[in-house]
């Protein structure tokens, strides 16, 4: 069955990744019942991840910032090092998502460093080297990832009704959590799970690296969660609170 994040704790890391571009990044990922952030730096054309902090969850606004102080530190760098930040905006907690975006805006907005999102559902996929992938979202339903064309991919909110609505379901499904494993194996019997880690912020960095390397930017004005789904507070709440919310 797959399992569960880490516990909460600082691990250093040092499996290299080809890269060839920025120096040094830093990656945040605040989406999941556990959050982290991970520092890493080209050299000779390798990405090295330099350190990994795991956050505990319902933590993270006060523990993200020092966090990231840290893992500089003990690095020897600062903020004006950090060629870009690679942030997972989601789909998961609203927030843990909004804690991490507000951060990383704060970040990249005082010192011009440029930002990269991605979704919390494609780094798991590419974790689990398979097209699709699922995370629990509670109340009966996954966040799912499936291939929409040969090279594109699309994103949704999924019950057990959507789920029997997709066919043919996908072949393999990167999974992290029981939850969504059992969902998935009642909607798709025949389908494999491929069962990982929970993504982590190293696992972006990953991913993210040779496009922050190729240019790819995020436009910071722009920059919002990857939600999937409405809030409490717009479902059940007065619609102007909601929206401001959401501002």
């Amino acid at each position: 069955m797959p399992q569960s994040a880490h516990s909460p704790g600082r691990r250093l890391l040092s499996d290299p990744i080809c890269l060839l571009g920025p120096t040094c990044l830093l990656g945040i990922d605040t989406c999941g019942p556990t959050g982290s952030v991970a520092l890493a730096q080209s050299i000779n054309g390798e990405l090295r991840i330099l350190g990994q902090t795991v956050l505990a969850g319902r933590s993270y606004s006060s523990t993200l910032v020092a966090s990231v102080a840290e893992l500089l530190r003990d690095a020897g760098k600062t903020l004006s090092h950090l060629d870009a930040i690679v942030v997972v905006n989601g789909p998961g907690s609203f927030t843990g998502v909004r804690v991490g975006l507000s951060a990383v805006k704060g970040l990249a907005d005082d010192s011009r460093i440029a930002v990269l999102a991605v979704s919390r559902l494609e780094v798991l996929a590419a974790k689990a080297n398979v097209p699709s992938a699922a995370l629990d979202a509670h109340r009966g339903e996954v966040f799912l990832r499936i291939p929409a064309t040969t090279t594109e991919s699309r994103e949704l909110l999924a019950g057990s009704l959507e789920l029997a609505a997709i066919s043919p379901p996908p072949l393999k499904i990167a999974l992290c959590d029981d939850s969504a494993a059992a969902l998935l194996a009642a909607a798709w019997p025949d389908t494999e799970q491929v069962c990982v880690d929970a993504p982590t912020a190293s696992d972006a960095l990953a991913l993210c690296a040779p496009r922050v390397a190729s240019g790819e930017r995020a436009d910071l004005a722009l920059l919002d969660g990857h939600y999937l789904r409405r809030s409490d507070a717009e479902i059940f709440g007065d619609p102007a609170t909601a929206e401001q919310r959401r501002a």
